[in-house]
């Protein structure tokens, strides 16, 4: 049976794999993005750089299929980025000059963007989270375990509440976050994208 346990170093390709077979809002993403660590490069492997404490992986004998993982100050995090993540990557994702041609050219922009990511609206909410889950493990109770290990230890580390933010279309992940306690909170500057909060209260 899967287990939750918390991520190791030896997940991060485990990490990067999973990131991007679920990066086209939740459907895979390999054919859109010809550097496969791209995508895991925003929104996978800085967290577990910056905060291991707050990322957990779903381990099928040894290999991690699913993971969530986050921040519990976004603000803080945001200054890591600029000061720290960004630099080391600049060389190989260099800013795009023009308008991008492509969903990779427009992921790249995004990446030398971190400030996107505060949403006044959402100021409530300090942590934020990101968790993915390959196919075949979703429906089986796995993303709620994740969820449970998640919400545990922000609030052991006192964090009180978080939010996330996905893509509008994604429709499924919308019914999974509300079945996990997160309520939609209005957005109204960004509409292909919806963000949801909730407390670190257990599940």
């Amino acid at each position: 049976m899967p287990v939750v346990r918390p991520y190791r170093p030896a997940d991060r390709s485990a990490l990067v794999d999973i990131c991007v077979r679920t990066g086209d809002a939740g459907e895979d993403a390999r054919a859109l993005y010809p550097d496969p660590e791209l995508l895991a490069n925003i929104f996978a492997l800085p967290y577990v750089e910056y905060e291991p404490q707050f990322a957990f992986v779903v381990d099928d004998g040894g290999q991690a299929v699913g993971y969530v993982l986050g921040t519990s100050d976004t603000p803080a995090y945001v200054t890591w980025l600029r000061r720290e993540w960004l630099p080391a990557l600049s060389r190989r994702y260099p800013p795009p000059t023009g308008r991008p041609a492509t969903r990779a050219e427009g992921m790249i922009a995004l990446l030398h963007q971190p400030e996107r990511i505060l949403v006044p609206e959402v100021a409530a909410y300090p942590a934020h989270l990101h968790i993915d889950l390959l196919p075949a493990y979703q429906g089986a109770g796995n993303g709620r375990a994740l969820m449970t290990a998640f919400l545990a230890a922000l609030a052991r580390a006192g964090i009180t509440a978080v939010h996330l933010g996905m893509a509008s279309t994604n429709t499924r992940a919308g019914a999974f976050y509300g079945r996990m306690g997160f309520h939609e909170i209005p957005v109204p500057a960004q509409r292909d994208s919806t963000y949801f909060g909730r407390s670190t209260d257990p599940l």
